[in-house]
């Protein structure tokens, strides 16, 4: 299952000088923005476990629904769902194979040494966030349930208090200088233009696209298949469902063997790449 854990596109630990010495710290958020600062602190210790968490009690605590009460209609509305999930992958693909940044913080608490301004982060503050919302809400729009919407809307607040609190954590260390970075960047949806000019500076690396989302891609995609086959059960029971369950199990079993190669080619150190 994704998990919320990567970070936004300016929390690095490598990738642009930094101007620490020479920034100026701004003012800290207040009132209601603090609150959600000290939100996405909290959010940011425990990012791993709260889509794995919540897309479990989603599918404990509610039923799926056809898409508008119909089940001809709804095979189209799980292509949707895995449409939208595949265009959040591609797009932290995207992220990861241009440029390289450290997503995990240090000890569960936001950090960067340098300032990440290119890659897609001259596009997006925070293209990362924005990749995890789409994988998350591809998954639940396949289960299309209310319950399974409100819990999206509650990550989403949970991801976007994350994004504030990298934000403050920033402008605490650089100033200025990243106050003059996210007044020429969106925070979330990536600017399209000049992005063909951005991609054809870079040498996109697959290999360390591989190397840090394999754990990812098996997870997403595990639990997208594990939502259609327990859909296929709910409503046609157990055997009925065994025609499609061959054909979505033969699907992981492939997914399964590409992350075992990934894992062994990880192991051997053939997937190392400058970072």
């Amino acid at each position: 299952m994704p998990s919320t854990s990567s970070s936004s596109g300016t929390t690095s630990l490598g990738s642009s000088p930094s101007s620490e010495g020479r920034a100026v710290a701004l003012a800290p958020p207040r009132g209601f923005a603090a609150l959600v600062v000290a939100l996405g602190n909290l959010c940011f210790g425990y990012r791993d476990y709260l889509a794995p968490i919540a897309i479990a009690l989603v599918v404990v605590a509610s039923a799926p629904h056809p898409f508008l009460g119909r089940r001809a209609l709804d095979p189209w509305w799980d292509a949707a769902g895995l449409a939208v999930s595949l265009t959040g992958q591609a797009l932290r693909v995207l992220v990861i194979g241009l440029a390289y940044i450290k997503r995990g913080g240090k000890n569960k608490r936001i950090a960067a040494d340098r300032l990440v301004v290119d890659g897609i982060f001259a596009h997006a503050r925070h293209p990362l966030y924005c990749g995890n919302f789409m994988l998350l809400l591809g998954l639940m729009m396949i289960w299309n349930s209310p319950l399974g919407y409100a819990v999206t809307a509650l990550l989403a607040f949970g991801l976007f208090s994350m994004a504030c609190a990298e934000e403050a954590f920033l402008r605490g260390k650089f100033g200025r200088e990243y106050e003059a970075y996210s007044a020429r960047v969106p925070r979330f949806v990536p600017r399209l233009r000049g992005l063909r000019d951005t991609i054809s500076q870079f040498s996109f690396d697959w290999k360390r696209v591989v190397r840090k989302e394999y754990g990812t891609t098996f997870s997403w995609t595990t639990t997208a298949l594990a939502l259609l086959a327990l859909e296929r059960i709910r409503w046609d029971g157990f055997g009925d469902a065994r025609p499609a369950l061959y054909v979505l199990g033969t699907i992981w079993l492939c997914i399964g063997l590409a992350w075992i190669t990934a894992r062994r080619l990880k192991q051997t150190r053939r997937l190392v790449s400058p970072d």
